[in-house]
């Protein structure tokens, strides 16, 4: 075989296997409907409503993780959550502190055997719970995230709540101090919706 044949087989060669890239990636590429269902499986998979938080505030349903600074904790909180800041002070980040962090939530993994961990930090927006539950995936810790944060929890109740639970006493569910405290309010329960899993 001269050069000649052997640079066309090389270019025939080359031009098979970029048509076969192309044809295997149009092939094997997601449907819209298959990206639809991961993004449903992964929304369920993540967050957890607020109304179920409230609805088994204090029942053991979950172990509830306020991430912002332990100052921010200790003015006020969702009560029955304990404080593992990745914030150092209101306004610096701790994400640097990786193995206190880590440690922190394996201790509260090992405390709540078979238990969800919820998170929340500052509002719905706050990218400090994605950054930590990125941080604990990477060492196999997976956490869970609370649909809201403390912003839309203190400040915004009426807008995630609906209207028949107006007889809850929001004040009910806020601690103050450095422990978690523990719910002693009354209609916890309050829900206007039986939609079992899909309900509050």
């Amino acid at each position: 075989m001269n050069a000649k044949h052997i640079i066309i087989v090389i270019i025939i060669g080359a031009v098979g296997g970029v048509f076969g890239s192309l044809i295997s990636q149009d092939l094997l590429a997601p449907t819209q409907e298959d990206l639809i269902r991961s993004f449903y499986e992964t929304e369920n998979a993540v967050y957890v409503s607020p109304h179920s938080i409230r609805k088994n505030i204090g029942d053991g349903t979950y172990a509830l993780v306020d991430l912002r600074s332990r100052e921010e904790y200790e003015t006020a909180h969702i009560i029955g959550a304990v404080s593992i800041p990745a914030y150092a002070t209101p306004d610096k980040s701790d994400y640097g502190a990786v193995d206190r962090i880590v440690s922190s939530f394996r201790e509260l993994q090992a405390e709540n055997p078979g238990k969800d961990i919820v998170v929340y930090c500052y509002s719905m927006p706050c990218m400090t719970g994605r950054k930590i539950g990125q941080m604990l995936a990477d060492r196999d810790i997976f956490v869970k995230h609370l649909g809201i944060g403390w912003q839309e929890w203190r400040y915004y109740w009426d807008l995630w709540n609906h209207d028949g639970e107006t007889k809850v006493n929001p004040a009910d569910y806020i601690a103050s101090g450095s422990e978690p405290g523990a719910f002693s309010g009354k209609n916890k329960d309050a829900c206007p919706v039986d939609g079992g899993d899909f309900g509050c």
